[in-house]
């Protein structure tokens, strides 16, 4: 009987690592995903004021897009890897974050991706953009 029991134990021991750390990672990718989109967001709300004033484009201006992408990562706290971009001539914006997770049961780092993009759109009775 107590061999049965430490048996049923290291399973059930086992089961929970893999249920916790299998959350934990999950909950990781969640943020990463949130502060990528936030990134984002903030990166995406630096528009080229040169060219959309006269009229010549809604899009995004790459160097204060970037630093305020990372103005943000810093504030969130975001520990990692990562690129930030525009795409589609200026009108995207995307950042792409790279980390690990650190598993609580010994299974080793665990790779984490954030990914998001922003689009930047314009009108004044609707949306218009890429």
């Amino acid at each position: 009987m107590s061999i049965y029991v430490a048996v049923i134990t290291m399973a059930v021991l086992a089961l929970l690592g893999l249920v916790v750390d299998g959350g934990g990672k999950l909950r990781a990718s969640e943020r990463a995903d949130a502060i990528a989109q936030e990134a984002a967001r903030a990166g995406g709300q630096q528009i080229n004021a040169a060219k959309a004033i006269p009229g010549n484009g809604i899009v995004v201006d790459p160097e204060a897009a970037h630093t305020a992408a990372v103005d943000y990562l810093k504030k969130a706290g975001f520990q990692g890897g990562f690129k930030i971009y525009p795409t589609d001539n200026g009108r995207v914006l995307v950042v792409d974050l790279t980390s690990t997770y650190r598993s609580i049961w010994g299974l080793g780092d665990m790779p984490v991706h954030g990914h998001a993009t922003a689009a930047l759109v314009y009108g004044v009775t609707a949306p218009k953009g890429p």
